[in-house]
């Protein structure tokens, strides 16, 4: 059924997931994110492979019952690895199982995906000029020490 281009299709974006809260956090805002601006999937779920919820079987559920006939699972991984070989495939075949007529497939993560330069070239400019300023932050580091200037005589903070 997966070449039907008019079945309802939910993606789930999954991460390895964190003990930290704000690094589950990310995923949950990098999902709404993409919820916002795609009008081509009206159901997108978070996941978190493992340490925190909503796992993939939770995630796979919520999109059966919005309505799903197929599940796309983006691994929001940077690299191809195990998790995205073996762990993920077997997370979503199991999730799947009391779902015989929903189609899924996992995609592959980010890698050398040709929009990543752009990324870094604005990740890098913005901390440069977070970090020449001395003040404002972004997404990943707020409140952190990451766009601030580092010499060989910073005192270490570990």
């Amino acid at each position: 059924m997966m070449d039907d281009k008019d079945a309802v299709t939910a993606v789930i974006i999954v991460d390895h997931g964190s003990r930290r809260e704000a690094s589950n956090d990310m995923l949950l805002q990098a999902t709404q994110n993409f919820a916002g601006q795609s009008s081509e999937f009206a159901i997108v779920e978070p996941a978190h492979m493992e340490l925190a919820q909503p796992d993939i079987k939770t995630a796979f559920r919520r999109c059966v019952d919005r309505g799903a006939e197929r599940v796309i699972v983006f691994p929001y991984f940077l690299s191809p690895g195990r998790h995205w070989n073996e762990d993920i495939p077997r997370l979503v075949k199991a999730a799947a199982r009391p779902f015989p007529s929903v189609d899924w497939l996992v995609t592959a993560p980010f890698g050398l995906h040709s929009g990543m330069s752009a990324i870094i070239t604005d990740r890098v400019r913005h901390c440069i000029a977070v970090a020449v300023s001395g003040s404002g932050d972004c997404d990943a580091c707020s409140g952190g020490r990451a766009c601030e200037v580092q010499t060989n005589d910073t005192p270490d903070q570990g």
